[in-house]
C-alpha cells in the first residue's frame, strides 16, 4: 500500500521569522498520523533555519527547485548538493510557475518577461536525473492549461510531460519517485478539479509510468493532486483511488489549514 504525502509548498513566502513561527505551530499541531507523510517546502533562504526545526521530527523537508549541475559559473542557481548538505529529502521539480504556465494572468507578465520561466520538459528530466544522483526524490510536477483543458487535450499534455520526465530513468529510479498533477486552471484560482476528474487524471499519470515500465512500477509510484487544495476538500480528494497525497501551496502558510489536509489524509 502506498503511504500518503502530503507536502506544503510555501512558494515565495517566508521571512526567517515566519518561517520559524509556522513550523513550531506545527510541530505542535501536526497528528502522528501512520501512512501519511508530511513534508514542507520553504524558500531557499530558510531551508536551513527549517531543517535544524524540525530534526528529530516527522516533517521532512523539500526544496522548491534546483539546477542540475553540481556546481559552476551558474549565477543565481543552487545545487543539488547544497540540498543534501542541508538536509533535503525532496525537491520539486517542473512545477507549473517555473515552467511558465500560470493559472492567474499576471497583468505585467508580458511575453517577453514570460520567457524567463520557460522550463521545459528537457529541463525537467536534466533535473530529475541529478536529483536522483544526488540522492533527493523527486516531486515531478505535470498539469495542463484551461485551454489545453478545453481543447480536450489534458490526458496527451500530461502523459507527455510524464514521459518527458521520465527519459533514461531506470525502473527502479522511477518505482520511488513523486508526481503531482496540478491543473494549471486550478493553481491559485480557488478552482479545484472534481474529486473524479482528478482522480482519473492522476490514474493517467499512473498509466504512462506503467506504459514504460509496467504496472509493478506503476503501482509503486505515488502521485498527488495540487490546485486549490483546502481543509475542506482534501477528505474527498484524498479517499481517491489514484491520489496518494496533496501538494499544497496556500493553505499550507497556515498551520490549522495545513493541519487539516494532513488529518484528512488519514
Amino acid at each position: 500500500m502506498r503511504e500518503k504525502i502530503i507536502a506544503g509548498n510555501w512558494k515565495m513566502n517566508g521571512t526567517l521569522a515566519e518561517a520559524r513561527a509556522l513550523v513550531t505551530e506545527l510541530l505542535a499541531k501536526l497528528p502522528t498520523a501512520e501512512g501519511v507523510e508530511t513534508v514542507v517546502a520553504p524558500p531557499a533562504t530558510a531551508l536551513a533555519t527549517v531543517a535544524e526545526l524540525i530534526k528529530g521530527s516527522k516533517i521532512a523537508l523539500a526544496a522548491q527547485d534546483m539546477f542540475w549541475k553540481e556546481k559552476g559559473a551558474y549565477t543565481g542557481q543552487i545545487s543539488p548538493a547544497f540540498l543534501t548538505e542541508i538536509g533535503v529529502k525532496y525537491v520539486i521539480i517542473g512545477h507549473s510557475e517555473p515552467r511558465g504556465r500560470f493559472g492567474v494572468a499576471e497583468p505585467d507578465f508580458t511575453p517577453t518577461v514570460l520567457a524567463y520561466f520557460g522550463a521545459s520538459d528537457e529541463v525537467v528530466n536534466r533535473k530529475a536525473h541529478a536529483a536522483l544522483k544526488a540522492g533527493l526524490i523527486p516531486i515531478i510536477c505535470v498539469g495542463e492549461t484551461l485551454a489545453e483543458r478545453e481543447a480536450n487535450t489534458t490526458d496527451a499534455v500530461v502523459s507527455s510531460q510524464v514521459t518527458a520526465a521520465l527519459a533514461g530513468i531506470t525502473a527502479e529510479q522511477a518505482a520511488g519517485l513523486v508526481f503531482a498533477y496540478e491543473p494549471v486552471w486550478a493553481i491559485g484560482t480557488g478552482k479545484v478539479c472534481a474529486g473524479d476528474e482528478a482522480d482519473r487524471v492522476c490514474g493517467v499519470v499512473r498509466a504512462a509510468v506503467g506504459k514504460l515500465y509496467g504496472a509493478e512500477v506503476a503501482e509503486k509510484v505515488r502521485v498527488q493532486y495540487g490546485g486549490s487544495v483546502k481543509a475542506d476538500n482534501a477528505k474527498e480528494l484524498l479517499s481517491m483511488k489514484n491520489i496518494d497525497g496533496a501538494l499544497v501551496g496556500g493553505a499550507s502558510l497556515k498551520a490549522a489549514d495545513f493541519v487539516g489536509i494532513v488529518t484528512g489524509a488519514k
